[in-house]
């Protein structure tokens, strides 16, 4: 697993017990919104780019993820 994914995996895992849960929704969710974040990243007001911001939103969309 790469850095970026442990992290997202870390941030969905809970302590149960005394037993790390990865909580696999979250887990889902947060890689969605990642990738959504690359594309929001080439829909900057020196970079604006249409295609991104839709590109954006249709990824969010597919997955059920509220636009924020």
């Amino acid at each position: 697993m790469n850095d970026r994914l442990q992290a997202l995996a870390d941030q969905a895992t809970e302590d149960i017990l005394g037993v790390p849960i990865l909580n696999q929704k979250l887990f889902a969710e947060l890689i969605v919104r990642d990738c959504a974040e690359v594309c929001d990243a080439y829909n900057m007001p020196d970079s604006a780019s249409p295609t991104a911001m839709i590109l954006s939103k249709a990824i969010k969309n597919k997955f059920g993820i509220d636009h924020e």
